[in-house]
């Protein structure tokens, strides 16, 4: 069966005795979910090799879907990488990073073109829930809030236990973050009484700003946690109300947590290029008690999302609609935990970019079901996906490409990319401004000088300029996976060293 499911003819539903609806799926759209987490590493997951957390239904979805072993975020920090998901374009090209910094904003019109209205001119009903990371047109974000028919949301850290300053949760049952965003999400998606209060208790700021789902229409949600973010677990298990599972699961398999081979591991960039004092003390990865209290709530973070991903597939169930919607499963980045002496993210090594991606469709056949596919893809090809999926043109603007003809096994016009260029243009915080390239064999970053680039937004200066970099290093990625030896200086390396040099230079022009 092909993928794409599209009909505009509207829903059919019909009552069961079981409570249960049904609903006619072969004339019209599929719905679409979007799951996004934050700083969740590739190997979080048990089918990824996380040796504590059970994730049984993530798994599962990518056991009936599609999983991709080498999806990478290519601005590997909150804002801009969520920024790069509204625009489908590398920060290079949006130059929107965070708001102090970049000073830019997603504009109305390419509001507009973001996959959510996209598929809202198509027909659907659309809901934007969780942590949003980006400023669009105005601080207030007023087109996302007169535009998604249900957008609920908080601007930056959420917290684990919603902050008091974000009013808009406070219409909320549930006061810890995923639970909260199950019971936003059931509000949205269901048909029935049930959830009357969350709409009436609904804080002035926001009433206008979440509309129930049209029933009549196919929806398109993107959900967006702040979890396992170390800025949301600090008061994980801190109040009686909080559910067990927060309190007390894995404790027994503290001892079972992995650390970096050879902990602790000295810092492996210059002090020129990498300062540990400037950056958020949430990241510090020098305290081995801390470090081990961190990975232990991340993981019970992890395994409540994976709850979440279970009791959102019951939910569509119950509505008769989980045979019509695709579900997509990804992080806006990954995280160092103690690798190369480093915490935080947005250093260009793998821990940093490289993220879990699972597309599943009930459409996908039994040859597709299961499959893992190896071609390098980026958080910008998702956006391309899901209209593509929906059966809706992808805006010209689009950098990123849609995964279909992979997730087929058909030919696409020009060949699949054979490596991908990643950036870091975050200057706080100790990081410097960095550029690589990836492929399946090497990978070459450069560091430019965080002195010199210290608060500032420059997309630009490494072609506009004759800038050198401060720093360079070089992987062999395939025989040195975990990145530790350094080939820039190895004479051996010279031609390889040349080639990524240039290859570097030409992707920053050609995204810009």
């Amino acid at each position: 069966m092909s993928l794409l499911t599209v009909n505009t003819s509207a829903y059919a539903l019909s009552s069961q005795p079981d409570g249960l609806q049904t609903v006619d799926t072969a004339n019209k759209q599929p719905n679409i979910i979007f799951i996004f987490t934050d700083d969740q590493r590739f190997n979080s997951l048990t089918m990824t090799g996380d040796p504590l957390s059970p994730t049984e239904h993530i798994d599962q979805l990518a056991k009936e879907g599609v999983f991709f072993d080498n999806a990478f975020i290519t601005s590997p920090i909150c804002g801009p990488s969520r920024a790069n998901m509204f625009t489908g374009q590398w920060e290079r090209k949006n130059k929107i990073g965070f708001h102090t910094r970049s000073h830019n904003v997603i504009t109305k019109e390419v509001f507009d073109n973001s996959w959510l209205m996209q598929l809202k001119k198509q027909g659907y009903s659309t809901a934007f829930i969780g942590k949003h990371h980006t400023k669009i047109a105005d601080k207030n974000d007023t087109p996302l809030r007169e535009n998604i028919d249900f957008a609920y949301f908080g601007n930056g850290h959420l917290g684990f236990h919603f902050k008091p300053k974000f009013k808009a949760f406070s219409n909320l049952k549930n006061k810890t973050q995923v639970e909260g965003l199950m019971e936003a999400t059931k509000a949205y998606l269901s048909q029935n009484k049930d959830f009357d209060y969350f709409y009436e208790n609904a804080h002035p700021s926001i009433k206008n700003s979440i509309q129930p789902r049209d029933p009549k229409k196919p929806f398109a949600a993107w959900i967006n946690f702040n979890l396992p973010h170390a800025s949301s677990i600090g008061t994980m298990g801190s109040l009686e109300s909080d559910p067990l599972i927060y309190k007390t699961l894995f404790q027994d398999k503290i001892d079972e947590i992995e650390l970096p081979a050879g902990y602790p591991v000295p810092i492996s960039l210059p002090k020129e290029v990498y300062g540990t004092r400037d950056l958020m003390k949430y990241y510090v990865t020098s305290n081995k008690k801390k470090l081990l209290n961190d990975k232990l709530k991340m993981a019970r973070a992890v395994y409540a999302m994976d709850l979440f991903v279970g009791e959102l597939r019951q939910q569509l169930k119950r509505m008769g609609e989980d045979q019509n919607t695709i579900i997509v499963f990804a992080s806006d980045n990954g995280l160092l935990l103690g690798e190369h002496g480093l915490g935080g993210k947005t250093i260009l090594y793998d821990e940093s970019v490289h993220v879990p991606l699972i597309i599943y469709s009930p459409f996908f056949d039994t040859n597709t079901q299961g499959k893992h596919i190896d071609e390098l893809v980026v958080g910008q090809d998702i956006v391309a996906t899901l209209l593509d999926m929906a059966g809706a043109n992808v805006p010209s603007s689009y950098q990123g490409e849609s995964l279909v003809p992979l997730i087929e096994g058909t030919k696409t016009e020009s060949p699949w990319r054979q490596d991908v260029f990643l950036e870091n243009l975050f200057t706080d915080q100790g990081y410097p401004r960095q550029e690589g390239v990836r492929d399946k064999k090497f990978k070459y970053i450069r560091s430019f000088s965080k002195k010199q680039d210290r608060m500032k937004y420059l997309p630009a200066r490494s072609f506009t300029t004759n800038e050198e970099p401060i720093y360079e290093e070089l992987f062999d990625i395939v025989s040195d996976p975990n990145e530790l030896t350094n080939l820039a200086n190895d004479p051996k390396y010279a031609k390889e060293l040349e080639y990524y040099r240039d290859r570097a230079q030409t992707l920053v022009k050609e995204l810009y």
